[in-house]
């Protein structure tokens, strides 16, 4: 007597992939995602794109008001008019602000728990970081563009530089606002308080802008400032943003501007990207 073994049914192999085999998003699709996740919370809260917007308008109104004919004799040399003078400035200190953001919107996330549920995904911290960064980046660039047309339309902004300088003094201060959001990120990572973010970004800020040649030209301010603002690293990129919007001599001024920047985005990038490793 023989006995028949069947073999059991076979079924078709699951084209699906196990879970646990899953590991995330690639790098570059981990940015975009999460880039537009910071641009859609920045959407949902009009509250800060409309004080974003009003602060910079603000000081260009006083600044272009207050001190325009107050210190044309100073500036006629370069230009005949101080909107022309002034706005490459604005341009630049308006992306240090911006800045100063990033930081402490790092820190709220990670308050808040958001940075707590990301650690928590197959997500590499290190795409966090720039899409903060990226998504500041494009706030700040639509900030610039709304600064430059408002400055057109109600002060006669129309530097001798056209077009082509205005969009270049634009570009420079965008690296320059990137550049110093990566050094903001790195302070946020490490120090992870807003009150203390806040603090240092005063503190770092108003040197920065008043001890320049942001409003004034180096002639008019008193001796021990004037030092003090030849070394100030604001002051050669608003130089070169200068010299680019009024069509002036544009020599080793912007490549120092650009390379500083490129400096100051690679040390920032490394400090943030090590301090955010570090557990909540």
């Amino acid at each position: 007597m023989t006995t028949t073994v069947h073999a059991p049914p076979t079924t078709p192999e699951s084209t699906e992939p196990e879970r646990g085999n899953w590991h995330g998003a690639n790098f570059p699709t981990q940015i975009v995602v999460l880039t537009g996740r910071s641009l859609r919370a920045m959407l949902k809260d009009p509250q800060i794109v409309v004080f974003s917007l009003l602060h910079p308008l603000i000081m260009l109104t006083l600044f272009s008001q207050v001190f325009g004919k107050a210190l044309m004799g100073s500036i006629a040399a370069q230009t005949d008019s101080y909107i022309n003078y002034l706005m490459p400035a604005i341009l630049v200190t308006t992306g240090i602000g911006a800045a100063l953001q990033s930081g402490v919107g790092l820190v709220t996330d990670m308050k808040n728990g958001v940075i707590g549920r990301f650690r928590a995904l197959p997500i590499r911290m290190g795409s966090v970081l720039i899409a903060r960064s990226l998504a500041d980046l494009f706030r700040t660039a639509l900030q610039l563009v709304i600064l430059l047309l408002a400055a057109t339309a109600l002060f006669g902004f129309s530097p001798e530089g056209g077009l082509a300088g205005t969009v270049s003094a634009w570009l420079l201060a965008l690296l320059v606002s990137w550049s110093l959001a990566w050094v903001f990120l790195a302070i946020a990572s490490w120090v992870r308080k807003e009150e203390v973010m806040q603090s240092i970004g005063f503190v770092a800020m108003f040197p920065l802008m008043f001890a320049s040649s942001a409003f004034v030209p180096l002639d008019a301010l008193p001796g021990w400032l004037r030092v003090v603002a030849r070394v100030n690293p604001l002051t050669y990129a608003v130089d070169a943003s200068r010299d680019l919007c009024l069509a002036l001599p544009v020599g080793a001024g912007v490549w120092s501007a650009v390379g500083t920047s490129v400096m100051l985005l690679a040390i920032g990038a490394a400090f943030a990207v090590r301090g955010f490793r570090r557990p909540l």
